[in-house]
């Protein structure tokens, strides 16, 4: 007799949500995909569908594996007449809601009211404090952030955050199940970023950096990083797909919870194209214009110009990794899995600092911080260090 699979609940029937629970029903589990508006829940239905219908036509599922999924999937609407209820049988439970601290206490809140004692709740979170959210709950100890990357259903990367109180067994059993998804975990210390969103902030912040001060156009930068830097979008192409309405909320967001660290800072250039409302793809227009017949701009494709932008852009994001393990924030072979899985990039940020030369990386720095001043170019002390004293990151 095969073993029970955990019940699962996803709250939140976005695009983020019902992935989740696609993963979840199609690796069969029970799942219960609730939101607080009842359109949301039948967009969510005709999206997993629609989803699932494509994977046949690849030939990667059978018709019977899509009528399985789908008959384990519960979609439902909850609202403060209704409660939570249709949460009582889950043995997991994923929310998936808006990016908002206020929201995600109150969720937890209900969802802890109306689960089991040993229900494990989880939070999609992709920079907020664990422990925060947590603290809604009388049992902190069952709650953890699981923070799946967006399309759910196609990046492999899930990171797993404990939150200070969170029970170690909680930990495992959460890690255990993913791990069980398919995807491919990792651990991260509960910091404002976690690991992908913290290490990768330098790609968007110094390419707004270099646009700001007029050293280069939108279509140099994008074209040097994918051309020359081998990057498989360039940072305004990745930032409009995104959304701005998403990636500067996640740069203010990291900026702020780490006290204004400079290195941090967003942009006001960024800022204005959000509070215009030009999102990016999901508006038609960001930093590139997405209507029909638009035509970007061409680069000049000035390869000395372009190798400067890529070495600059790297030795940021190299010694931001450097510095999350100087940190602790998550083991060095972590990072190199997180920022290659979780954000595609063509090879592991430590491995590359490595190939290039830690000391010419440590130069490009320093090289930046002589030339502005600002806290915003501090090497990190670990990168100093293994310069020094000429050692691998990886302790070899």
């Amino acid at each position: 007799m095969s073993e029970r699979k955990p019940v699962v609940g996803v709250l939140g029937a976005g695009a983020m949500g019902a992935g989740i629970a696609q993963i979840a029903a199609l690796r069969g589990h029970t799942v219960v995909l609730a939101d607080a508006q009842s359109s949301a829940c039948d967009s969510a239905r005709e999206r997993i569908i629609k989803s699932l219908a494509r994977e046949v036509e690849k030939k990667r599922l059978q018709h019977a594996d899509v009528d399985e999924a789908l008959e384990r999937l519960l979609l439902t609407h909850v609202d403060s007449a209704r409660g939570y209820d249709a949460f009582g049988a889950c043995d997991v439970i994923i929310e998936a809601i808006v990016e908002s601290l206020d929201a995600k206490r109150t969720a937890f809140r209900q969802l802890e009211a109306a689960a089991r004692g040993d229900c494990i709740l989880a939070s999609n979170t992709s920079s907020l404090s664990i422990a925060a959210i947590a603290a809604a709950c009388e049992r902190p100890q069952r709650a953890l952030g699981v923070h799946f990357f967006n399309p759910a259903t196609v990046m492999p990367l899930v990171e797993i955050v404990p939150g200070v109180r969170t029970d170690a067994a909680v930990v495992a059993t959460a890690r255990g199940i993913v791990d069980g998804w398919g995807k491919t975990t990792v651990l991260a210390l509960d910091t404002p970023g976690f690991i992908v969103n913290r290490v990768a902030r330098p790609y968007y912040g110094e390419a707004l950096r270099i646009l700001d001060e007029g050293l280069a156009t939108i279509s140099d930068i994008d074209w040097a990083m994918t051309t020359l830097g081998g990057f498989r979008m360039g940072p305004f192409e990745l930032m409009d797909f995104i959304g701005h309405d998403v990636n500067y909320v996640v740069t203010e967001s990291v900026w702020t919870a780490l006290y204004y660290d400079p290195r941090f800072k967003p942009s006001l250039t960024q800022r204005r194209l959000l509070e215009a409302g030009l999102l990016g793809k999901k508006s038609g227009r960001g930093f590139y214009d997405y209507a029909d017949g638009a035509e970007r701009p061409a680069a000049t494709e000035d390869r000395a110009l372009g190798t400067r932008i890529v070495n600059r852009i790297l030795a940021m994001l190299v010694n931001e990794a450097i510095d999350a393990v100087y940190h602790r924030i998550t083991t060095a072979a972590d990072i190199e899995v997180a920022m290659t899985k979780g954000m595609n990039y063509p090879k592991g940020l430590l491995a590359w600092g490595e190939e290039i030369g830690l000391d010419k990386v440590l130069a490009e720095i320093d090289r930046l911080h002589d030339e502005y001043h600002e806290d915003r170019y501090r090497a990190s002390a670990l990168l100093r260090r293994m310069v020094r004293e000429r050692k691998s990151v990886f302790g070899e």
